[in-house]
């Protein structure tokens, strides 16, 4: 019985020793290599991850799920046949948000897209309209643009949504064609011209009657939005709600 109780106490006195190890490793990693919030580059405290607080405070949100006579609606009304369309947030130049998806998109901080996905996700659960979602499918990248990045910016997002609302996530069936260069700098005619033969379909017979959230980083004019929700809508039974990350103000 003695020794059942030393090798107990010793078990407990390991696991203390354990755990003292553990946090000093966390507090000298910290030290050297500390995380910071990907908006302010402040450093985080222990209970902040990939966001401090400050920066979660200050975000411009835009609570659309809770109004569907908004901006992203606005912008696609008499281009696309949707039901639901939001934005989690308001995107604007040198702003946070757009400090946000840079490090996203281009330091490879794939983390953000997730942050985000999980925050909307939480949201949209709490919205009638969103429970009748089948399926979340991203906008694409072109494999060459996909090769290059290492991953889709906007797939951790999806990801994220699509387990809030406990359905399927489709990276697969919604195909970029076609490289193109940036569209930023382009007007919204030659933007929808150029992005109207960009997309296909890889598989109709899955999608056939479902419900798509069709997800992206930023809805700027739209057009991008428009060409994916259109090749999609040619689909029998396809209805489609749409989700971004920030739409440009």
């Amino acid at each position: 019985m003695d020794y059942l109780i030393n090798r107990s106490e010793n078990k407990y006195y390991v696991c203390v020793v354990y755990f003292f190890i553990d946090k000093m490793v966390i507090n000298l990693l910290n030290l050297f290599f500390p995380s910071l919030c990907f908006a302010c580059e402040s450093h985080l405290n222990d209970n902040e991850k990939d966001i401090c607080t400050f920066c979660r405070n200050e975000l411009p949100v835009t609570d659309f799920h809770s109004d569907q006579n908004n901006a992203v609606a606005n912008r696609l009304y008499g281009r696309v046949n949707f039901v639901y369309a939001t934005s989690l947030l308001w995107f604007s130049k040198k702003g946070l948000v757009q400090h946000l998806i840079h490090n996203l998109k281009y330091k490879g901080f794939e983390q953000i897209g997730e942050s985000l996905g999980k925050w909307l996700g939480q949201e949209l659960i709490e919205v009638e309209g969103y429970k009748g979602i089948d399926v979340v499918i991203p906008v694409p990248l072109h494999k060459s643009k996909l090769r290059k990045r290492g991953y889709n910016q906007v797939d951790k997002f999806g990801r994220e949504i699509a387990k809030a609302l406990s359905v399927e996530f489709n990276s697969k069936v919604l195909i970029k064609t076609k490289a193109t260069t940036t569209q930023v700098f382009k007007d919204r005619l030659r933007r929808i011209q150029t992005h109207q033969e960009d997309f296909a379909i890889s598989d109709y017979e899955t999608l056939k009657g479902k419900h798509i959230l069709l997800v992206d980083d930023i809805i700027t004019t739209g057009a991008t939005i428009e060409a994916c929700a259109n090749q999609l809508l040619a689909i029998e039974g396809v209805k489609i709600s749409v989700a971004t990350m920030a739409i440009a103000e």
